[in-house]
């Protein structure tokens, strides 16, 4: 965007400017980095209550089959995903990544099997990019609807089951994955019990029209507060989720990224709709081979946080680099620096210790298995 004139508002704008939140441009929006109470708060509250996040810059679309087949359209998404698809039942969601023909991540997304269709949320930077992607590669068999009607709201915290249950009773038996409709405000909504920060909560679909009444709904009880980027980007931190465009993208393939977990065994070597996506060959051989580089959890010694782009080096001297910091900072939670980034697969085991150059000083860092927290999702 050229200037802050041409950012794009979320139907909340108004609300996050009431509530003092401080905005900043972020993937093209005029988004809340923080409210008054401030990045380590809103995040701490978020680990023992409920934080609300407006994540209503993300995309929605929906995947319909042409011949009202959904099986039709689980085969085509399949042709773009390295995930089961045809093998998620309806009312379930899964983590999904789009790849290109050299393995390299296009975006990572959810999809969900909504019985008739399937329905996406993919990242706000990528949504414009990911619609055409969609319609290129499966427009001929496939109808693909984005929904700008919709906006998207996140509950997030030990807390986020009791409060959503005030409004919606039958959200409390939701467990982790699972989408439903359900009705809010008076709104029909889309809720999947799921999240970006390590919690428990969920995810909530709303119309436009009726996303600031939910938001306040949902601020009106107690132990909801409203979160920004900032404790959003820390929370997922912790929890070692990816960010795209910072640990994950073209350049990286699924299983140096440590994504394997997300590609299901039908899909891969040996299995019965193994390959068939962008990029199959890289992506199966990373699977089946060890690879040259690896993500991996990284635990600054001491109190200074390590970057994104940090380099990382061999020895004390910075005479050999070995990997690079993608994502870095403190994490409230666990009361110190926390990081994550790429390394050569001979010092990805736990324990092994780095140097990180910072200011033209060497500072170790261990290598640590990730999440840096034990997650809270429902089961």
């Amino acid at each position: 965007m050229s200037a802050e004139t041409d950012l794009k508002k979320t139907p909340l704008h108004a609300l996050h400017l009431e509530l003092g939140a401080r905005m900043v441009p972020f993937a093209g929006y005029d988004m809340p980095v923080q409210y008054p109470a401030g990045v380590l708060k809103e995040h701490l509250h978020t680990r023992t209550n409920a934080g609300l996040f407006d994540v209503s810059h993300m995309g929605q679309v929906i995947v319909k089959a042409k011949s009202g087949d959904n099986a039709d359209a689980a085969k085509a998404l399949e042709t773009l995903v390295p995930v089961d698809v045809l093998g998620l039942t309806p009312g379930r969601q899964r983590y999904a990544l789009f790849t290109n023909e050299t393995g390299g991540i296009l975006d990572d997304l959810m999809i969900v099997n909504r019985g008739d269709h399937f329905f996406f949320v993919v990242n706000a930077a990528c949504k414009d990019a990911d619609f055409a992607h969609l319609e290129k590669h499966i427009g001929n068999n496939c109808t693909v609807t984005p929904l700008p009607e919709r906006a998207l709201i996140a509950l997030q915290g030990p807390k986020a089951e009791t409060a959503l249950a005030s409004l919606a009773p039958e959200t409390a038996a939701m467990k982790f994955m699972d989408v439903a409709s359900v009705t809010l405000v008076g709104a029909d909504c889309i809720v999947s019990r799921s999240g970006y920060s390590g919690e428990d909560g969920y995810e909530i679909s709303v119309p436009n029209e009726k996303a600031e009444e939910l938001a306040r709904a949902l601020l009106s009880i107690d132990s909801v507060m409203p979160i920004g980027l900032g404790a959003r980007d820390s929370l997922r931190l912790e929890a070692g989720l990816c960010l795209y465009g910072n640990d994950i993208d073209t350049t990286t393939t699924p299983p140096e990224a440590a994504l394997n977990w997300a590609i299901q065994k039908v899909r891969r070597t040996g299995g019965a709709r193994a390959g068939g996506f962008p990029g199959a060959d890289a992506v199966l051989k990373g699977l089946d081979e060890s690879v040259t580089r690896l993500r991996v959890g990284l635990k600054p010694e001491g109190k200074a946080p390590v970057r994104g782009h940090t380099a990382l080096f061999a020895d004390e001297a910075g005479a050999r680099q070995v990997g690079e910091v993608t994502s870095g900072g403190f994490g409230p939670t666990v009361e110190g620096p926390v990081a994550m980034g790429y390394v050569g697969s001979e010092f990805a085991a736990p324990g092994t210790t780095l140097y990180a150059e910072v200011r033209g000083k060497y500072l170790p860092v261990s290598v640590c298995a990730l999440p840096f927290i034990t997650p809270g999702y429902k089961r």
